[in-house]
């Protein structure tokens, strides 16, 4: 199973996830589903600009984030621990379901004003970077 070394979580399930019994059992397993990364990033060698972080955050395409929301994120909400979003895309993965054992949350691409907005009345640690 090469394949899984190769990818990242969130491509392995949606490219695999309901192909077959034998494959839903693997990536049903917490080490595909305790960690979300639901965005995606160019590095930053890839690109003129040297005054940027690292990477380039971008959010997912629609028909992919689609399937998250309705099939994928449904199927495996309770088994998800953290999650990695980038903030356009944020409202609707996070509105998609319940997340019981959400223990952590990284927004990318994130106005701090929006972030303390959404955030404030409600018991969260909050740490800030601006990288």
């Amino acid at each position: 199973m090469i394949i899984f070394k190769k990818f990242d979580n969130a491509t392995l399930l949606y490219s695999l996830l309901g192909v077959n019994k034998r494959l839903n059992k693997i990536l049903h397993n917490s080490m595909f589903t305790n960690r979300l990364t639901l965005l995606r990033c160019t590095p930053i060698h890839l690109i003129v600009f040297k005054s940027l972080s690292s990477h380039l955050i971008y959010p997912l395409v629609d028909g992919i984030l689609d399937r998250f929301r309705t099939q994928i994120l449904p199927e495996i909400h309770d088994k998800i621990e953290w999650l990695d979003l980038e903030s356009s895309s944020m409202e609707r993965i996070l509105l998609a379901t319940n997340y019981p054992n959400l223990s952590g949350l990284t927004l990318y691409n994130i106005q701090v004003a929006r972030a303390m907005h959404l955030f404030s009345g409600k018991s969260y640690k909050f740490d800030y970077s601006d990288d």
